[in-house]
């Protein structure tokens, strides 16, 4: 006799976890074209004649790419110059940032002195200071120093953030005591502790921190244009600008220009995004 097969209902909790699923995916796909488009365009307005920018309907695709474009965003904006300088400059405040972080942050986890819960209430008052506020106390101290049109300019007040203080110290906090414990019994000072078991451990946050700090630096375009007066130390975002004025009639030259100058980024991001959502989360457990 022939067994009969039953079919399988799936529970409607099943059921509504797939929905959930479903509808998470769709958000995150529209978000991603919402994201991705622009940059698409941008891409393709580059490579086309300044006639078929603008016609209607807009281009989809490239049959012709004008790969000159990129070469004359080169020659006209000086972006190779720029370049350098934004690498130079983005290079130092990252590593500037990330180092004094590390320090200030493993003070505020792991030492005890007199006041250092209001030092660190401090330090994060100052987070809610608009950068704009300090640009004319930092250009005067700038300019008593001599330091108008040099990468000491650039770079030297940047070299310290209260917000990577504050990223890395809730990261240090989920680091065990005993450890340092363990650490002490072993020989290990302050600063071995912090360079050979804290950091190590850390990782992951110290790498969204610098990820940050790059992207920060590389974005600036006010501070740079209001202390440099020579093309020899002038960033690429203020290319950019030069380039824009000299192209007005060549759209295609600056969205060349512009995917230059996002491409760096773009690269980071794609690099890093596992170390930007493990260090956004690792701090997340104690504070």
């Amino acid at each position: 006799m022939a067994r009969r097969v039953v079919p399988a209902i799936r529970p409607a909790g099943s059921r509504r976890r797939v929905l959930v699923r479903v509808g998470q995916y769709a958000l995150l796909t529209l978000a991603a074209a919402l994201i991705l488009v622009p940059v698409y365009f941008s891409v393709v307005d580059s490579l086309l004649p300044p006639e078929k920018i603008f016609a209607y309907p807009p281009a989809l695709w490239i049959t012709h790419p004008q790969w000159d474009t990129y070469r004359r965003a080169f020659e006209t904006g000086s972006l190779g110059r720029y370049l350098v300088n934004s690498f130079a400059v983005s290079a130092v405040i990252t590593a500037g940032q990330v180092f004094t972080s590390i320090l200030a942050a493993y003070a505020f986890a792991f030492l005890r002195f007199p006041l250092r819960n209001f030092l660190f209430l401090v330090f994060l008052t100052t987070l809610m200071v608009p950068a704009e506020v300090t640009i004319i106390p930092n250009y005067h101290t700038v300019a008593t120093l001599g330091w108008l049109d040099s990468y000491q300019g650039l770079t030297v007040p940047f070299l310290a953030t209260a917000f990577g203080t504050f990223l890395l110290r809730q990261a240090f906090l989920t680091v065990p005591r005993d450890l340092r414990d363990a650490a002490a019994i072993d020989g290990y000072g302050h600063l071995g502790f912090v360079w050979r078991v804290v950091v190590p451990l850390s990782r992951p946050v110290i790498a969204s921190l610098a990820v940050f700090s790059f992207l920060m630096a590389w974005n600036q375009y006010l501070w740079p244009l209001l202390i440099t007066n020579s093309d020899e130390y002038r960033t690429v975002q203020i290319g950019l600008k030069t380039l824009v004025s000299q192209n007005l009639d060549q759209f295609n030259v600056v969205m060349a220009g512009t995917v230059v100058a996002a491409i760096p980024m773009f690269l980071l991001l794609v690099l890093f995004q596992r170390h930007l959502v493990r260090g956004l989360t690792a701090g997340a457990i104690k504070g």
